[in-house]
């Protein structure tokens, strides 16, 4: 199994139209897995084949190892791919992440439901396609990520909204 540290300018895929998830896990990659990554966005009927031709990691697509998993979503695939799950905060973002791009039913994560309206009222702002919602997004992400640091501090592994 590969190490984050290990890892490279490595070429990633996914499906066109981000919204929670496939925003999460470009972030997620980005800050811990590999610093210099390349993302793709294409129809989700072209993912595998310029997946192939692109020589790139597909992520968020049905059937891929970076994707969902039972009710487990791709930015919980990918803490555990690349050992990122040692992170207490960063298993916290997984689980509102989850909670915002599932039916929130395997961590019933409150927060997940804010993270679901903002990730929404992104796609309105006027972005002229996914790489501009992505660099638009990230500070949410950042934010949520030092939210979820403060209540590991605190001694809340599960947020501020549940005991």
């Amino acid at each position: 199994m590969l190490r984050a540290k290990e890892i490279t300018a490595i070429k990633w895929i996914t499906r066109a139209n981000v919204k929670v998830d496939r925003v999460a896990c470009p972030w997620l990659i980005k800050k811990f897995v590999d610093k210099d990554a390349e993302f793709y966005f294409v129809p989700a009927e072209n993912v595998m084949a310029e997946a192939e031709r692109l020589g790139a990691i597909p992520y968020d697509v049905k059937g891929v190892e970076l994707g969902h998993h039972g009710k487990e979503c791709s930015f919980e695939a990918i803490l555990k791919k690349y050992n990122l799950a040692h992170d207490p905060a960063l298993v916290l973002l997984g689980k509102i992440v989850n909670g915002a791009d599932t039916d929130n039913t395997l961590w019933y994560q409150p927060e997940g439901a804010g993270l679901q309206a903002i990730a929404e009222g992104f796609r309105h702002l006027g972005c002229k396609d996914d790489h501009e919602i992505n660099a638009a997004e990230w500070i949410v992400y950042d934010a949520l990520y030092a939210y979820c640091q403060q209540m590991i501090r605190q001694g809340k592994p599960n947020g501020a909204f549940k005991d």
